[in-house]
């Protein structure tokens, strides 16, 4: 199991019209910045963080190059290469407004996140120079160089953005325009062998115990002939001094996950990529995740039993559907 088994990402963040093939605030205000070539026709309205509404005159031709434009400059971090991003987006087609996926309406939809007013919601989570299955790779990685806090409009026709990854049943053509508005809500380098140094408490009584060896994933002992906990269990083991995790950032973490019932290890960061980036607080990760890690601090290490009802025990034929989840998590940073 990947630790992508681990998210719930809201299907309205999934690309509707299946643009491409599984095998790949304010107004306007400054100009372009592809160095003086095609201009952007598309008009924006809306403050970053808000939806934005679209507007295409009639006669607007799209780009066969693509063009990217600062709709308003955020004061944050710069974003890189390889940066993992956090972003909110929607897009559209230039001609007849067909809906590209968006995350304000999977918020609108109520899939995923809390709702009501100050309410955090799913957000793209990706990484600067890899695929990602909402966005054209041009798309995405469109924000780097770009800094946190900033909206951008990205345009051109279906071959400048998406190339040969365009798939044929989406029923757009090569010469079709697209458009997006893309809000860089976060950024910052993952390094994937990163790991939690300091003394870590021992379980408490009843709990599961664990060896965290360098390097690799924890090895973690369920109690001899105990049954499960039917509510959620969490221990701080190491109290971190960092800043506390908020609902909606990208949580980065390394983690271990075994299940109660079997003893038997079903994933873990250090088997997979290395440390992983989750959005937390929004439901995109298991509930038990949200409910005991949004407040933690990081450079804590947590130890988490979670019941199947703040598991997979909504996922019907989900092979961990009827599982108790133990978890130890470090929790390295956030984006």
């Amino acid at each position: 199991m990947t630790h992508r088994k681990l998210t719930r990402m809201g299907a309205a963040l999934v690309v509707p019209a299946l643009l491409f093939a599984a095998a790949c605030g304010s107004e306007d205000s400054s100009d372009s910045d592809n160095g003086g070539k095609a201009a952007a026709v598309t008009k924006v309205t809306g403050a970053f963080g808000k939806e934005p509404k679209f507007d295409v005159p009639d006669d607007a031709k799209a780009s066969d190059e693509p063009v990217v434009k600062v709709l308003s400059e955020g004061d944050g971090a710069k974003v890189g290469k390889g940066d993992q991003v956090r972003l909110d987006f929607a897009g559209k087609t230039m001609k007849d407004d067909q809906d590209l996926g968006s995350t304000w309406a999977a918020q609108a939809a109520g899939g995923g996140g809390r709702q009501g007013a100050g309410a955090v919601h799913q957000q793209l989570m990706g990484k600067v120079g890899e695929p990602n299955q909402s966005l054209p790779p041009d798309v995405l990685d469109s924000v780097e160089g770009h800094t946190v806090g900033s909206r951008l409009l990205v345009e051109g026709t279906a071959g400048a953005l998406v190339g040969e990854s365009l798939n044929p049943e989406s029923g757009i053509k090569k010469n079709d325009g697209l458009v997006w508005v893309i809000d860089v809500a976060g950024a910052g380098k993952v390094d994937p062998k990163a790991e939690l140094k300091g003394e870590s408490a021992e379980p408490r009584d009843g709990m599961p115990e664990i060896e965290i060896p360098a390097g690799k994933a924890a090895k973690i002992t369920i109690p001899d002939g105990a049954d499960a906990p039917k509510e959620l269990e969490e221990q701080v083991l190491i109290k971190g001094k960092g800043a506390e995790v908020e609902a909606g950032q990208g949580l980065v973490a390394q983690y271990t996950g075994y299940a109660w019932e079997d003893g038997k290890k079903f994933d873990a960061s250090w088997d997979n990529a290395g440390a992983a980036t989750f959005q937390i607080g929004t439901g995109s990760v298991v509930e038990g995740w949200d409910k005991a890690l949004v407040g933690k601090k990081v450079g804590d290490r947590v130890l988490l039993v979670i019941p199947p009802d703040l598991g997979y025990g909504k996922s019907k034929g989900h092979e961990l559907e009827k599982k108790t989840l133990v978890f130890v998590v470090d929790i390295l940073g956030t984006v």
